[in-house]
């Protein structure tokens, strides 16, 4: 039997910025509504903030393993839930809708759902119902009007609205929750031909569990990073007034004048790209100081520090980090609230001393000896999450995965060899390019560098403006190079760009004859229909897992006036339709078939007992006590075969930490 359940909360926490696990720990959290269904029958509302209790019967229902609990992002009524009852909620008695929505290329949100499989959802009561949220759920400074004259003004309810406050309002905010319970069980009816897999829930119940214990905060030091960051933009403002006499040294409009009267620079522009260039068209050394201050003064690393202060709880640990299948094409994890996936690396040549330096608010100190502040901090953002009392991290991840797993697929078999031997994959690459012996493509040697861009900018169909983008020029390549380079990459990687074309014909094949279609022996491309009047591109990626691209077809691109294959998807904030062609739907298959690797490392190492507390691409971060040497062990554990991609050679390599780290 399934429960399905949606609730209405109210909290003084924001949701978005802080996350649920912060937003329950408020003691102004509360759960207001409760609406839910059994099955088919009809979906009730209790109303809780109004004194009615939930039936023994679904309270018991809640925590009873043979009903299965099903909500729309499952991981906010779970945990609201869990701290409202102060009982744990098992994530192996839920399922997840908006996850199952995921898995097939549909948007995250419950309406945009809707809208996109074209279920008979009333949108006008939807877009009501934001403002209702609005109204109940976020704190608000209430004014002395006809309605509080008749209901006193609590401590309480002079921070929001309480349902007495306006009867009718509420009676519409219980309509509304109804009707999310009713959206929630049509969108996974509506998808019950394709529920998700025991191996996915598997894995999401493990992601819960990551979530659920997070990871631990150096609050000290991200206190003094908060504080360091204000000094030396204080400082940085000062300098800029004294240099160019201006009220406001971050408005754009008062630097685009001074610039043009101090030296009569047109400035269009003054993003980070921007600056660049007008340093060198500058000719006075004051107007240089004033852009390179404008420069400083637009740093944003210190906005990740104040996410961790936001973020974390009472414990000082930052819970909600990861979004399962938050990646639409690939499936892959989402970064949330600090963005994990996108820290910047640190190259300080001794970290440990930045980091007393800062723990212990010796700013000056630590500006003398590192340099650029707003780098420095940028630089110590991952040492600001640190491993429990007693514990260590232990940090392992897949070399080269991606380079890895697109050779296996493809049967490029030099390259399988690198991979079976030394490794050395941007050496090999400039080797075989240049016809030149690997021994003498040492680090200093400029083919290497040459090697390593081509490897990095050219596997998924990239040319010469991709080698731009990845910095090509920056590092010293010609403009005239960069062409030839990707012509000698693809020649001495025929099957890899073969694979590109293999791919783009399959998927036009099972547009065009609505079978199956093969590349290889690991990827099968069909039609299906996952839902009424949905039709989807399914790709059944090695391991079994399929990706989904929602009602595909095939358009004349009248660019190239060609066809090209064209499906919905979710882009830049809304639903639209999307281009694609092979090399961008081998980057897709690749980038999914990598987060398979590291999904089924996950499972394994949480079988044999190991903490992770973080996951990063390719890399796995445990959370491990002090005297456990398991280093070697967590190693062998992700490097063991896979059955489903037997000859794919994929060791593990890893260190320990006390604090999070690029080694």
């Amino acid at each position: 039997m399934d429960l399905a359940i949606d609730i209405e909360t109210y909290s003084d926490i924001d949701l978005i910025k802080s996350g649920v696990y912060r937003y329950v720990e408020s003691e102004s959290f509360r759960v207001l509504l409760f609406g839910y269904a059994y099955d088919e029958q009809p979906v009730k509302v209790i109303d809780l903030a109004g004194g009615e209790e939930l039936p023994r019967t679904v309270w018991e229902d809640l925590f009873d393993p043979a009903i299965t609990k099903t909500a729309f992002n499952a991981n906010f009524e779970r945990v609201c839930l869990a701290k409202h009852f102060g009982c744990p909620m098992d994530p192996e008695q839920w399922q997840c809708t908006m996850v199952q929505a995921l898995t097939l290329g549909l948007p995250m949100s419950l309406a945009e759902v809707g809208k996109a499989l074209k279920l008979d959802i009333d949108k006008q009561k939807s877009n009501a119902g934001a403002a209702l949220i609005r109204f109940f759920s976020v704190p608000q400074k209430r004014k002395t009007t006809a309605d509080s004259t008749l209901f006193p003004v609590s401590k309480e309810s002079q921070h929001r609205n309480l349902p007495e406050h306006n009867p009718e309002k509420w009676g519409l905010f219980k309509t509304y929750c109804a009707q999310d319970v009713e959206t929630e069980r049509a969108v996974r009816q509506a998808l019950e031909k394709y529920p998700i897999n025991e191996t996915e829930h598997r894995l999401w119940c493990l992601d819960q569990a990551i979530n659920d214990y997070g990871v631990l905060v150096d609050t000290q030091m991200v206190k003094h990073a908060i504080k360091c960051a204000a000094n030396h933009q204080n400082e940085l403002e000062k300098e800029a007034v004294a240099l160019a006499g201006l009220d406001n040294p971050k408005s754009v409009s008062q630097i685009k004048k001074w610039l043009k009267d101090a030296e009569g620079l047109e400035v269009e522009s003054l993003n980070k790209a921007a600056i660049p260039g007008l340093l060198k068209e500058a000719e006075s050394e004051t107007v240089k100081r004033v852009l390179e201050l404008r420069q400083e003064l637009a740093k944003t690393s210190i906005k990740k520090y104040e996410a961790m202060e936001r973020s974390k709880g009472t414990d000082n640990r930052i819970r909600g980090l990861f979004q399962f299948c938050g990646a639409n094409r690939s499936g892959r994890w989402a970064g949330r609230l600090v963005q994990v996936q996108n820290l910047p690396q640190n190259h300080l040549e001794d970290l440990d001393l930045a980091r007393q330096l800062l723990r212990s608010g010796e700013y000056e100190t630590l500006e003398m000896l590192f340099g650029n502040v707003p780098d420095t901090l940028s630089q110590l953002l991952r040492t600001a999450l640190i491993a429990g009392e007693g514990n260590k991290f232990v940090v392992a991840d897949f070399s080269a995965i991606e380079a890895r797993i697109i050779a296996w697929l493809a049967g490029e078999e030099w390259r399988m060899e690198v991979f079976r031997t030394h490794g050395k994959i941007y050496e090999a690459s400039a080797s075989q390019m240049f016809k030149v012996p690997i021994e003498e493509i040492t680090k200093g040697n400029p083919l290497r560098q040459k090697g390593k861009i081509a490897e990095l900018a050219l596997g998924y169909g990239g040319a010469a403006g991709a080698l731009k983008a990845m910095g090509a020029l920056k590092m010293g390549l010609e403009e005239s190079e960069l062409k030839p380079l990707v012509n000698v990459w693809r020649e001495t990687n025929q099957k890899i760009t073969q694979l590109w074309w293999d791919v783009e014909e399959a998927a036009m094949a099972a547009l065009q004859q609505g079978w199956r279609s093969y590349v290889g022996d690991h990827l099968k491309f069909g039609i299906a229909q996952p839902a009424p009047g949905m039709t989807a591109l399914l790709i059944t990626l090695p391991s079994g897992r399929e990706l989904s691209y929602v009602r595909p077809r095939i358009e004349t691109d009248p660019r190239f006036n060609k066809p090209v294959i064209t499906y919905e998807g979710y882009e830049q904030g809304k639903w639209t339709r999307l281009k694609t062609y092979g090399p961008k739907l081998v980057e897709n298959i690749i980038q999914a078939t990598a987060r398979d690797c590291l999904a089924e490392a996950m499972l394994r190492l949480d079988e044999n007992g190991f903490r992770i507390v973080m996951h990063v691409h390719d890399e796995v971060i445990i959370e491990a006590p002090e005297g456990d040497d398991c280093l070697e062990e967590v190693c062998r554990i992700m490097g063991q075969p896979l059955d489903w991609a037997p000859g794919l050679p994929l060791p593990a390599d890893g260190y320990e930490t006390y604090y999070y780290r690029k080694d």
